[in-house]
């Protein structure tokens, strides 16, 4: 509801108002006002009427033209307020509470009787803010100058109309909190925790005496041992600390804070707090409880630059607000972010509130459940360590992802508490890449991919499991076209060149056999069938996985060497996972999921990828590899397990030797009835002389130790 508020207009001026509206109602004319005597003097030019000045008064203000608004006041306004002060004024109340499409209507115009030539607006505003939308009706009045202009007789209250001499507008923030993300049994994955906020109280510092004082003055400074020392502690330069000391609202009783760091580095806080003048105090930060070990999984916020703030300020995004930066923090910024409210109030001299303009409560970020189980994804993490690595565990009968690990990692506290230079430079010149996602990304699958040629081949009738290809040593070529290439195996073993041999004891030359059975066109259309060139799925963005560089295979030897992981074909691990459960799903690739819903229920991304016998076929193959073959270090007695080991070689030329090696080892639960079924994927990158994929091996196996039991 509108209601027009009369602001401390004197006495003998509301008589005006008053009287002057009821001369209109009995004028026989229909204007609301009647010509001045200089407006009917055909010898003097009409004047620009007061209700367009008002317009254009308020027009200025969201292009920042105090200056020109001074320039309509009266002449008795401005021996009232000085230019600059009605500048800075303005200036304050205006940017302070982020005032914008303002809109302006005239309500009515009067003359005001006992005063010639002046006219009285009633008019109504509108403006939005940094808490929401102002609107209030007001009334300005003009004066006829001497020179035949009109003139706005300039009051405190024409900013608001509660506003008087003397108060103060003020914008305060109300926080709001940031959701929290959660593992699947409640565990925190990110939320509210606390630090140790470091820094100087002037007046407690030790000050020493200026070399260069004058004479009959005495200058006091820092001591710079002090400050050298603090800064070192710090990981900060004594300049960085002086420019804080130096800041303009620094006084002697104020706690200048310099950086904050962990509770639970008591040496150096301890050893800080020797320093004199030092103060720590407590300080509220976003935590993540486990550190490295989920860095890359929920990444880390940091506070908004000025370029985002330019994107994102219609959207509530202020220049103290934090962003998610990376991980699902980023991903999930629009559901996790807490959008801060506001609220314009009025003080007087006292400080005591008068009136409150405007109030945007705060809304706070909604929390987020994973999949992910915590302890699995920190067991992953700890038993590589020390290495460059991906991994991903998976609940294979539904399609719930359990952990997304990549090694070398960092401390997203890091980031919350305020990253240092040195901490930043190490983790951007450390050759091991840590800042480097892994399991985002794609790699040569080596003989992992040897389960799905064997899907391919066998569903598409191309060869029979069972059916013998034959002894060729450890290298064999198609024919002598393919000059001095050789495919190679590493061991012979007893029995039939059949599939579960094969798979057992990965043989190169039988999945390259296998893989030319098949043929390009066919291989081809398999490996898109089962995701590749396309998309995943998944909330996590991740590198498809790609058959080439060009999307086909362009000679014999390419489409032999794809057939066992090698060529030109990358697998993401992610997606990898999903495809070696299908063995166990009759064949559906289920779609991974990271968001925990009950009330959605898993869902297939490609049904029917191969026949349920064919699933039955190549997990027997699996099942085979892991009692008998590669894998058999994974045996974990009374407890059915398929799996495939692999190492991809990164080589220059088929004779180099001084090649890197990928370490895969995929190991699943064989039982689709299992209590609590998984599924891991792991790659290791630099096995070479560490004993390709089996090192690999033992550490998927304490996984499945620790959480089949």
């Amino acid at each position: 509801m509108r209601r027009i508020i009369l602001w401390r207009l004197v006495t003998t001026t509301c008589i005006a108002v008053l009287a002057i509206i009821c001369l209109t109602s009995c004028s026989s004319t229909s204007r609301n006002y009647s010509p001045t005597s200089s407006e009917s003097s055909p010898s003097s030019s009409k004047p620009t009427q007061p209700d367009q000045l008002l317009k254009q008064y308020f027009s200025f203000i969201e292009s920042g033209q105090f200056d020109s608004m001074y320039d309509m006041l009266t002449s008795t306004s401005q021996e009232q307020i000085t230019r600059n002060d009605f500048i800075e004024r303005n200036s304050s109340v205006y940017s302070g509470v982020g005032a914008r499409n303002i809109t302006i209507t005239i309500n009515s115009m009067y003359d005001v009787v006992e005063s010639p030539g002046n006219k009285l607006i009633v008019y109504s505003l509108r403006m939005d803010t940094v808490a929401g939308e102002i609107a209030h009706d007001n009334i300005a009045t003009f004066e006829l100058s001497e020179d035949n202009e009109y003139r706005l007789q300039w009051h405190t209250n024409i900013l608001f109309p509660e506003l008087s001499q003397g108060d103060r507008v003020r914008v305060r923030v109300l926080p709001a909190e940031r959701g929290n993300i959660f593992d699947r049994n409640g565990t925190m994955l990110a939320g509210p925790g606390t630090a140790s906020a470091v820094g100087f109280v002037p007046g407690r510092m030790r000050r020493e005496e200026a070399d260069d004082t004058p004479e009959l003055e005495t200058t006091f400074i820092y001591n710079e041992d002090d400050i050298a020392r603090v800064a070192e502690l710090l990981d900060m330069t004594p300049e960085g600390v002086m420019r804080r000391l130096n800041a303009s609202y620094v006084r002697d009783d104020i706690f200048v804070q310099l950086r904050i760091i962990s509770r639970d580095a008591q040496e150096l806080i301890e050893e800080l707090l020797t320093v004199q003048g030092i103060m720590i105090s407590t300080a509220h930060v976003r935590y993540y409880p486990l550190g490295r070990s989920a860095a890359h999984l929920v990444g880390y916020i940091q506070n908004i630059n000025a370029e985002e703030l330019e994107a994102l300020r219609d959207y509530g995004y202020h220049m103290n607000s934090i962003i998610g930066r990376a991980g699902l923090e980023s991903i999930y910024e629009s559901t996790l972010r807490a959008i801060d409210g506001r609220e314009i109030f009025i003080l007087d001299s006292d400080g005591n509130r008068t009136a409150t303009l405007a109030h945007k409560p705060p809304i706070n970020g909604n929390d987020i459940r994973l999949t992910i189980d915590a302890n699995i994804q920190r067991q992953l993490y700890e038993v590589f360590a020390g290495d460059n690595s991906a991994s991903v565990a998976t609940n294979p009968i539904t399609g719930e992802v359990l952990a997304l690990v990549s090694t070398p990692s960092y401390d997203p506290n890091d980031f919350a508490r305020g990253m240092t230079t040195s901490i930043w430079v190490g983790l951007n010149e450390d050759e091991n890449l840590p800042l480097f996602n892994r399991f985002r990304a794609t790699f040569s699958p080596g003989s992992t991919m040897k389960a799905l040629t064997a899907a391919i081949g066998v569903d598409g009738g191309f060869f029979c499991p069972h059916e013998d290809f034959g002894r060729s040593g450890l290298r064999w070529q198609q024919d002598e076209s393919w000059g001095g290439f050789f495919i190679t195996t590493v061991r012979e073993y007893d029995g039939a060149a059949n599939l579960n041999n094969a798979m057992a004891w990965s043989d190169n030359i039988y999945f390259a056999k296998a893989t030319l059975r098949v043929g390009a066109d066919a291989f081809e259309s398999g490996l898109r069938g089962l995701g590749f060139n396309e998309r995943i799925p998944f909330e996590y963005g991740l590198f498809s996985s790609t058959i080439s560089r060009t999307g086909n295979f362009s000679s014999e030897i390419q489409l032999a060497d794809s057939g066992y992981g090698q060529g030109e074909i990358l697998v993401n691990p992610v997606h990898l996972a999903a495809i070696y459960a299908a063995f166990i799903t009759q064949g559906d690739i289920m779609m991974p999921r990271l968001t925990h819903n009950i009330a959605n229920p898993p869902q297939v991304w490609i049904p029917g990828a191969f026949s349920p016998e064919t699933a039955r076929v190549v997990l027997d193959s699996l099942i085979f590899s892991v009692e008998y073959g590669t894998g058999r270090n994974a045996r974990i007695p009374g407890t059915p397990l398929a799996g495939k080991t692999g190492t991809a070689e990164i080589k220059l030329t088929q004779d180099d030797v001084t090649g890197r090696e990928l370490g895969w080892f995929v190991l699943l639960t064989a039982d689709e009835n299992a209590q609590n079924p998984l599924l891991v994927v792991s790659m290791v990158e630099d096995v070479q002389g560490r004993g390709g994929s089996g090192y690999v091996v033992p550490r998927v196996r304490q996984i499945f130790d620790t959480n089949l039991k």
